[in-house]
């Protein structure tokens, strides 16, 4: 059978540091055209240049038709942009990539939407920039709209949409106007915890009818229980290929590094953009001994702060605790409040005999007006939280993302009690 993806050695180079601002002259333009060949010779004899990345390099793989592949990897792996190379996004610097296929994308959200027109009108635009015609657009236009469940917006500009009300519609235009390839990015994060399963399910039935889908998650779940092969990236190179469970296996032990703290000094190295860097986030076990391992019967502090450069918005801290399946534990967040400018810090406790003996992630976002993202960090913190000594007659693994210690209260009261039948007398009236 002929694969419908097939890709050849892709890789994507990218210049870092400040980008030169205001526009560029004759001059400029002549320069960089005799400095092109001999910085491409001093790549060619393995020179380093300290300003280039390569996001990724030498990217091989094939992808049968009807065949669901997860991709997975930590931030920066190289995920994003090797679906925005195979969505014809982002053009890369060597190698190919052939689809054999209409292809839809849901990369980020709202990407290909035109914020001045109504929910409606980017339907029908969507679906022509996908290739669709508008007999084919009109068929599925109303099980769209039910799907995304935007009924009562769709007349409304999509200047006006939360980011999770674009999602929402995205996802429903490019999942119901039957692509033969399906790409999907992290995106689904953005959407609630029943409008996530709402859409795994659609992907699912995607796959059913026969359709290709390539996916990148956090949600190891999802991936195990959907792919029929998952890759693994880190630095922008496939280091495992194969069965879920296996890769996945494989990809959660690698990643069990502990980090309790990250900080950064400077702004301008942080992550986040104009309106809102990370400065500090860190995790402390409480009343516990220097070098002791965490224990589910620790409380933990978590630390964290910011640099707030949008004075009067209102801003909303939150995180989300994942544990080593990629099972979101918990998200919790701070009350949506204006703050001046400057660093903003924040803190809460998770109480001791809470958490489950696994290991964790955490992620930190920092929300706009309770719907724009300013900042996004998926692992900022890694930790593993040991077993204690039992008081109990059970040793095995306890069931459950937690595990809390509830105040049972048993008690006898004196009744007479009802006699039970001999065994001898069951025997006989069997």
């Amino acid at each position: 059978m002929k694969p419908i993806v097939r890709v050849e050695e892709l890789s994507k180079e990218y210049r870092i540091g400040a980008r030169r601002a205001g526009y560029n002259t004759l001059r400029d333009s002549i320069v960089r055209a005799v400095q092109a060949p001999l910085e491409s010779l001093r790549r060619q004899n393995g020179k380093p240049d300290s300003e280039t990345i390569w996001a990724v390099k030498d990217v091989t793989f094939e992808v049968e038709p009807g065949e669901v592949v997860g991709i997975i990897g930590r931030n920066g792996a190289g995920k994003s942009t090797l679906l925005k190379m195979l969505s014809r996004i982002t053009e890369p610097t060597s190698g190919r990539a052939e689809l054999y296929g209409r292809i839809a994308s849901l990369l980020e959200v709202g990407t290909g939407f035109h914020s001045e027109l109504t929910g409606r009108e980017n339907t029908y635009l969507n679906g022509a920039i996908l290739g669709m015609r508008k007999a084919e657009i009109d068929r599925k236009f109303d099980e769209i709209v039910a799907f995304a469940e935007l009924e009562k917006f769709l007349d409304t500009p999509v200047k006006h949409y939360s980011s999770g009300m674009y999602m929402r519609l995205a996802f429903a235009v490019a999942s119901h106007l039957e692509p033969e390839i399906l790409i999907v990015d992290e995106v689904l994060a953005v959407g609630d915890a029943a409008f996530q399963k709402k859409c795994l399910g659609k992907m699912d039935e995607v796959a059913k009818q026969g359709r290709t889908v390539l996916f990148v998650s956090h949600n190891l779940t999802a991936v195990k229980s959907l792919s029929h092969r998952v890759l693994r990236l880190d630095n922008g190179q496939i280091v495992d290929v194969g069965r879920p469970a296996d890769v996945v296996s494989r990809y959660t032990q690698f990643g069990s590094e502990t980090r309790l703290e990250h900080h950064w000094d400077d702004p301008l190295s942080a992550p986040g953009g104009s309106q809102a860097r990370l400065h500090h986030i860190s995790i402390t076990p409480l009343e516990q001994d220097a070098g002791q391992s965490i224990t589910v019967d620790h409380a933990l502090q978590l630390d964290a702060a910011f640099w707030n450069y949008s004075p009067g918005a209102v801003l909303n801290f939150s995180v989300v605790l994942y544990n080593l399946e990629g099972v979101a534990v918990f998200n919790t967040g701070s009350v949506a409040q204006s703050f001046s400018e400057g660093l903003v810090w924040g803190r809460f406790v998770i109480p001791a005999n809470f958490l489950n003996d696994d290991s964790y992630s955490i992620r930190v976002l920092i929300v706009k007006d309770t719907s724009v993202i300013l900042l996004d960090v998926s692992d900022a913190l890694m930790f593993e939280v040991q077993d204690s000594e039992r008081k109990g007659n059970w040793y095995g693994k306890w069931v459950g993302v937690v595990r809390p210690s509830f105040d049972w209260q048993l008690r006898t009261e004196k009744q007479p009690l009802l006699t039970l039948p001999s065994k001898s007398s069951l025997t006989d009236a069997n």
